[in-house]
This record gives C-alpha cells, sequence and structure tokens, in this order.
C-alpha cells in the first residue's frame, strides 16, 4: 500500500520558517517526481514547487520562488519543503503528491500528474 505522509506544519508568526517533510512508503519513490501543492480556505488546491526524480529540476509558483526550497532524499524516502519568510498568505493546509509514471517530469504543476497524495499537514502564519 502507497503511503505519503506529511508533517511538520503549526503556527507560526510572519517571517518565520518551517520545514515540511513527506515520508514515502509502500514502492520505490526514487524514480518519479514529486511535488508540494496548498489549498488555503475557500480556495483551490495549488502549486507550490515539484523536484525531479533525482532532485536536479525543481520548480516553484511565482508566489514561493525565493522563499520555499523543495528537496528529496532518496536513500530515507523523504521529500522536504523549506519555507523561510512565511507571510500569512501562506496559511493553507499543504499536501505532498508523488507520481506513479517513472522519469516523467511534464506536467509538474498539474494536479491529474499525480496519483500519490498524502493527507495534508497545516501551516497558519500570523501577522
Amino acid at each position: 500500500q502507497v503511503q505519503l505522509v506529511e508533517s511538520g506544519g503549526g503556527l507560526v508568526q510572519a517571517g518565520d520558517s518551517l520545514r515540511l517533510s513527506c515520508k514515502a512508503s509502500g514502492r520505490r519513490f526514487s524514480t518519479v517526481a514529486m511535488a508540494w501543492f496548498r489549498q488555503a480556505p475557500g480556495k483551490e488546491r495549488e502549486f507550490v514547487a515539484a523536484l525531479s526524480w533525482r532532485g536536479r529540476t525543481t520548480n516553484y509558483a511565482d508566489s514561493v520562488k525565493g522563499r520555499f526550497t523543495i528537496d528529496r532524499d532518496n536513500a530515507e524516502a523523504t521529500m522536504y519543503l523549506q519555507m523561510n519568510n512565511l507571510k500569512p498568505e501562506d496559511t493553507a493546509i499543504y499536501f505532498c503528491a508523488a507520481r506513479s509514471d517513472e522519469f516523467v517530469y511534464t506536467g509538474y504543476d498539474r494536479q491529474s500528474s499525480y496519483d500519490y497524495w498524502g493527507q495534508g499537514t497545516q501551516v497558519t502564519v500570523s501577522s
């Protein structure tokens, strides 16, 4: 059974940092692209960041570029999202996602490209 489990969310103040983790299990993830999405209250889920299977290629939403960093440790089957200089508008439930097709990165910012999803972790940033 494939599982993605996020952790690291919490309540912080504007300007603080958080590091989210996504632990994968149930299959080999070192050959698939992964990503983070988020959903704010009353809004649709949106793309945050993605990285290729070895982490050599990364992409970010404009709203987080320069503040967030995505990376992965394939030996630990874990993906991370380092979030710095957090803003109130970053408040959302953050979801990690993984593809099932190996060595494919096209459509990295589309939800439909990902087959496995975590349950989400809440990030709340107060002003």
